[in-house]
């Protein structure tokens, strides 16, 4: 009795930031040189979304001072709408703090951690605040704020608060210090911002490196992507639990205007089959029926045949805007992409895209180099992990001619580009950097990437095994008058009159060898 009073004493509440300050690299903060990929990462997502949403043509600008080799400041800028006054402390210092959760829309965004994620880690590992001007128009002064995270409560501390004059029209300017590592290469800073490029042709990209370099990336287009629409949640896609919630919260006072109000897709019909097949009454109020009766209901939505989720909630980077984002960052001879058309995963609709360049510029290493993308966003770790690879690897990419080891990706000259659109990417962690494997996703990515290899596919054989062909015939056209002189000898006929017939021959029949090559 006395062990059970003792324990039940140092039984309390954990705060989700003391146990993400536990556990921070469940977040991306898992060593020096990611945190830095990761706090950059978490505010060019939050800039790039408020730009779309308000039909901004994004400008971005990205800052890292190296104050020691440990500590980095970091400033990033956008052009966006602005955030409401009362708002910012909560969007970056409290976690689970957001307006994505519940929206059944394509976002980057999804949990309300990311930024917060990024101050909090500022804060723990150099004590210094996150500092945050912002503006909401040109007839308004800018709010200025020092925000700390009250890791006990999850709560905002306001550590210094004022109006101030700013010469942007409107926008948002975020500054940190955190502990960090600067490198160039793969799973870099450098390394994201580029792949950002490529899927957001319609951004302007200024990043100042530590070493003082600018780099500018241009967009390439004007033509913001469409926006995407807020749908209701899919029958499909629920839970019981999940499910049981939605009785007891909703508004409908019958069962048939819960389904109807809540739900796409579930038309008066439908309600009344789901209901009549489940046994209960279409008329009985949502709040009064059992756990019982609940998961009849919920076997029954399995059982009934629904039409899928509308699709207009994603917004795909379209083929055009892939090729041209391809274009503007990586030097090739053949550019190819595909947008395939929408489907979904437990109610929830999703769209799989893939663009491939090829040769030119690209290094022909062991393999391709192949990037990943989720609702825009680069992902740069957990390649292995991640469906999009295990799609590419699926692929016999030997039928469009790259060389390929069983189990292994493709080698050649490649830049190959996934990208999954979705109102909920289904990520493997909170630190989103793999797409679980569900079957009906990596179906799609393997679809996918067949569409691109037939476009690479045809390039091939069309350009580069002529091409192969031609270098055959000039290698035997070079060594003509030594095959001509050895003939003579041999037949004891004039070197000049084998040589001529040797040409004619090798003239006559490289068409054919050219064509032959472009057939294969």
């Amino acid at each position: 009795m006395v062990i059970a009073e003792e324990l039940a004493k140092k039984q309390r509440e954990i705060s989700i930031s003391e146990f993400f300050v536990k556990n921070r690299h469940l977040l991306g903060f898992d060593n020096p040189r990611k945190a830095l990929l990761t706090t950059v990462k978490e505010a060019v997502d939050n800039s790039l979304d408020a730009c779309e949403e308000s039909k901004i043509l994004p400008e971005l600008y990205i800052e890292i001072n190296s104050i020691t080799d440990e500590r980095y400041n970091i400033i990033i800028e956008d052009n966006g709408p602005g955030i409401v006054k009362n708002q910012i402390p909560k969007i970056f210092a409290k976690l689970l703090y957001g307006s994505k959760f519940h929206t059944m829309k394509q976002s980057r965004g999804q949990q309300g951690i990311g930024i917060s994620a990024a101050a909090m880690y500022g804060q723990l590992t150099t004590g210094k605040s996150t500092k945050i001007t912002s503006k909401i128009g040109s007839k308004s002064k800018a709010n200025y704020y020092e925000l700390h995270l009250d890791t006990r409560t999850n709560e905002p501390e306001i550590v210094k608060e004022e109006v101030v004059e700013w010469a942007k029209t409107q926008g948002t300017r975020v500054e940190l210090e955190i502990e960090a590592k600067y490198q160039k290469g793969k799973q870099s800073v450098d390394d994201y911002l580029r792949q950002v490029a490529i899927a957001n042709p319609y951004a302007t990209i200024i990043y100042k490196t530590p070493e003082k370099k600018k780099i500018v990336y241009e967009r390439a287009t004007d033509e913001l992507p469409k926006q995407a629409k807020e749908i209701k949640p899919h029958p499909y896609g629920i839970e019981l639990g999940m499910l049981i919630k939605m009785l007891k919260s909703t508004k409908g006072r019958t069962l048939q205007a819960f389904f109807s109000k809540d739900f796409t897709r579930v038309s008066a019909k439908i309600a009344k089959i789901i209901c009549d097949k489940a046994g209960v009454d279409i008329k009985k109020k949502p709040f009064d029926v059992s756990r019982e009766e609940a998961d009849r209901i919920f076997k029954s939505i399995k059982e009934t045949k629904i039409m899928a989720p509308p699709t207009n909630c994603l917004s795909p980077i379209g083929e055009e805007s892939i090729i041209k984002g391809l274009k503007k960052e990586i030097k090739a001879d053949f550019y190819g992409a595909v947008t395939r058309s929408p489907s979904v995963y437990r109610g929830n609709p999703f769209q799989i895209e893939a663009g491939i360049a090829y040769g030119g510029e690209i290094p022909s290493e062991d393999t391709i180099t192949l990037i990943r993308f989720a609702n825009r966003v680069p992902l740069l770790y957990q390649q292995s992990a991640c469906s999009a690879t295990k799609g590419v690897i699926n692929t016999n990419w030997r039928n469009y001619g790259l060389s390929q080891s069983r189990g292994a990706l493709p080698s050649g000259p490649v830049y190959l580009f996934v990208h999954i659109v979705s109102v909920w990417v289904p990520f493997t962690s909170e630190s989103k950097e793999a797409i679980a494997h569900y079957p009906e996703i990596i179906k799609q990515i393997k679809l996918a990437l067949q569409d691109v290899g037939r476009k690479l596919g045809g390039y091939i054989r069309k350009n580069i095994r002529a091409k192969e062909q031609r270098e055959k015939a000039n290698l035997f056209e070079a060594y003509i008058p030594e095959l001509a002189s050895s003939l003579a000898k041999l037949s004891n006929e004039k070197k000049e009159k084998i040589e001529k017939n040797l040409k004619i021959k090798l003239k006559k029949d490289l068409p054919i060898l050219i064509r032959n090559g472009q057939e294969e």
